[in-house]
């Protein structure tokens, strides 16, 4: 089905596209929508009354169909249309499994009936304040399709200015320019302020003028699609998550099997959550049971690694936020009870840069065994936990582990775990294998029986246990020294 683009109200400005795939809509769009073939369809009113309504037509390409409902949400949060200015969002998920719905396929589209049953309410556009979202600055329909394409793998809403008049509105304002090889000569007639991050986009970088042109307006590029589709996603998604933060990131192991590796993992996090920071705890061992378990959390609606497996390149960290489970306020991605046993390298490398740009904390439960996966987020990582309860039987299965580590991470510390048996203190076995102690933790009553009912440790900020975890975060720098001994 091919849509027909309708205009947008006059004197709106650019006009605003939306981005997703081809297939046919449950209703038909109405008059006052804006639509683009192949992607998005946005239009108010066609649920309910006082409803705006985007509708997903078919999964995006592999590398992206993980986190594309995550970049809808994204985009529609973001929205301030003038066709919508004075009601409420929706947004209905068409048949996309993992969001509550995993019997799913991702082929499948879902009737008017349940679209309407699924609609979520948002705040009114009015409240919202007005977006700065990138500009495309073209009439070139075939290259604005490309360019809507690559926002959404993005996670970025994209402004559509088709003449030079409509695009003097927010040629300041937007964080990224992006013009068109067929607007090039009138903008560098029209001459309109120089500006950072204006980037020219073209099938054909030969056409004539083109370069003429790109060094009247002072581009800073002049991209050739699709070769350049990589690094375009990438500094489009840039305008969302900046591209400086960096958070702190941290990979926790076990020296022998049940060595409370996951425990940490999930104390680690759960501390960041409770004292004020953005924190992702990511399951990177499939045999290690789940850990939304820990947490209490298995129920919880998000992708899991299966659903993230096809991921590449670059994606959103508010993408990859909406898509995942979201367990009192901590960012999950664990496991479902399939078969999938394997991360591919790409997809370990996408989530991990995504979380790092989104966060505060992201720490990483990591299997002893050494996978593509798990060396990916070691090489990443700004420190590695070895935990090793202080027994002489873990002492000798850690030394395998801690040879590993410390060709692969840049900053492996010890952990050891009480009780000890025979006496065993942390300074004995940080000299039996060579690596700086980061602390011990004492035996915490309970704490047994509070895992088994899916109370996550250290909630309450109580016990060993917590103590440390605020100890090392101050020491990371994901909290101010003023702050490590404060509970929430």
């Amino acid at each position: 089905m091919a849509f027909q683009r309708y205009p947008p109200a006059a004197g709106a400005g650019p006009a605003r596209w939306w981005s997703c795939g081809q297939g046919q809509p449950p209703l038909s769009p109405p008059a006052g929508a804006v639509a683009f073939p192949r992607h998005f369809l946005f239009c108010p009113g066609v649920l309910e009354p006082n409803l705006c309504w985007a509708g997903v037509l078919e999964p995006l390409e592999p590398s992206v169909v993980g986190v594309w409902v995550g970049a809808a949400c994204h985009i529609l949060s973001t929205v301030a249309d003038s066709a919508c200015s004075s009601t409420a969002l929706a947004f209905a998920f068409l048949a996309r499994p993992s969001c509550g719905d995993r019997g799913g396929h991702p082929g499948a589209y879902a009737s008017p009936a349940r679209v309407r049953s699924s609609v979520e309410r948002c705040p009114t556009v009015s409240a919202l304040p007005p977006p700065a979202h990138p500009l495309a600055v073209t009439a070139d329909l075939t290259l604005l399709d490309d360019l809507v394409r690559l926002a959404t793998a993005g996670g970025v809403a994209l402004d559509v200015a088709n003449d030079v008049g409509s695009s003097r509105r927010a040629w300041t304002s937007a964080p990224l320019v992006l013009v068109g090889a067929d607007l090039v000569a009138d903008l560098a007639r029209a001459a309109p302020p120089r500006r950072r991050d204006l980037l020219i986009v073209s099938h054909d970088i030969n056409e004539r003028g083109l370069w003429e042109g790109a060094v009247a307006l002072g581009a800073e590029h002049v991209l050739s699609l699709p070769d350049a589709e990589r690094w375009l996603v990438s500094r489009l998604a840039d305008t969302v998550d900046g591209a400086t933060r960096e958070s702190a990131t941290v990979c926790v192991l076990g020296g022998r099997g049940g060595a409370g590796a996951s425990t940490l993992a999930t104390a680690l996090a759960v501390t960041a959550i409770r004292l004020g920071r953005i924190s992702y705890l990511i399951d990177g061992d499939p045999l290690g049971g789940g850990i939304d378990l820990v947490l209490g959390g298995e129920d919880s609606a998000g992708m899991r690694w299966p659903d993230l497996v096809a991921t590449e390149g670059r994606v959103s960290s508010g993408a990859l936020r909406s898509a995942l489970p979201l367990v009192e306020g901590l960012v999950v991605l664990s496991w479902d009870r399939g078969d999938l046993l394997t991360i591919p390298r790409p997809a370990m490398r996408t989530v991990l840069s995504a979380a790092r740009r989104g966060g505060d904390l992201v720490v990483v439960d990591l299997p002893r065994h050494t996978t593509e996966a798990a060396e990916e987020a070691l090489s990443q990582c700004t420190t590695a936990l070895l935990v090793v309860p202080a027994e002489v039987r873990a002492v000798a299965a850690a030394s395998r582990v801690a040879r590993t580590l410390t060709t692969v991470a840049p900053d492996v510390r010890l952990v050891v775990r009480g009780p000890a048996p025979s006496g065993l203190d942390g300074r004995t076995v940080a000299a039996t294998l060579d690596l700086p102690l980061a602390g011990e933790i004492a035996a915490e009553p309970r704490l047994d029986l509070m895992l088994e009912r899916g109370q996550a440790p250290a909630r309450h900020g109580k016990g060993p246990l917590a103590a440390f975890c605020r100890s090392l975060l101050t020491d990371l720098g994901v909290l101010p020294a003023d702050r490590s001994g404060t509970a929430a």
